[in-house]
């Protein structure tokens, strides 16, 4: 994973997220998703001070977690469903050569969905995604010149929750994830007959 971080810090040319740009615009239509529980942990989450700043992981948590809220709150969906995300490395670019050798901040994050009602996974392995910091001006000169590290991982949070947008959008449309039609019916009697119930937020992101 350390190996990944690195790489990440020297990423030219990956497409980044927007970020926060999109969410003053109706949100992209997800069917019956609501956002229940939005647990968020780093139990094991490595970095590089060779070429990052570094921070807490009630920092990195916190600033993913208040992210989920500000992009999945907006959903009023008719049933909950539940982010289980581990962060498992970042980087935080720290000043370097502009343009040449300007390290790029990205974070790597593992995530689960969880269905309230029916208490079990929508995906039984996490998907992994890696998310880039926006690219722009900035980020061309090199955000550690350019921003506060607080800021780097803001915006760095919001590109992960967009990320993480995008996934359940493309598995709502390919699986239909959100749609009464694949929850109603022999799905939720199996639960029931099962006697499934929803694990405590501490387990939800394994």
């Amino acid at each position: 994973m350390l190996r990944q971080i690195i790489v990440l810090a020297g990423a030219f040319g990956l497409v980044a997220c927007t970020g926060a740009k999109d969410l003053n615009e109706p949100p992209v239509p997800l069917g019956n998703f609501s956002l229940g529980h939005n647990v968020v942990v780093a139990p094991k989450v490595e970095t590089t001070a060779t070429v990052s700043r570094e921070v807490t992981k009630e920092e990195l948590t916190d600033a993913v977690k208040l992210a989920i809220a500000e992009r999945f709150d907006r959903y009023d969906g008719s049933k909950d469903y539940h982010f289980g995300v581990s962060v498992e490395g970042y980087v935080l670019a720290k000043p370097g050569v502009p343009v040449v050798l300007a390290p790029k901040s990205g974070m790597i994050l593992r995530v689960t969905v969880w269905d309230d009602a029916l208490g079990k996974k929508l995906n039984e392995e996490p998907e992994q995604l890696t998310v880039l910091e926006t690219l722009d001006g900035d980020s061309i000169i090199g955000t550690g010149w350019t921003q506060t590290k607080e800021t780097q991982l803001r915006n760095l949070s919001r590109n992960a929750a967009q990320a993480i947008e995008n996934f359940i959008v493309k598995k709502n449309a390919e699986e239909g994830w959100f749609m009464d039609a694949a929850l109603d019916g022999a799905a939720q009697s199996d639960a029931s007959a099962d006697g499934q119930s929803l694990p405590s937020d501490a387990t939800l992101a394994e």
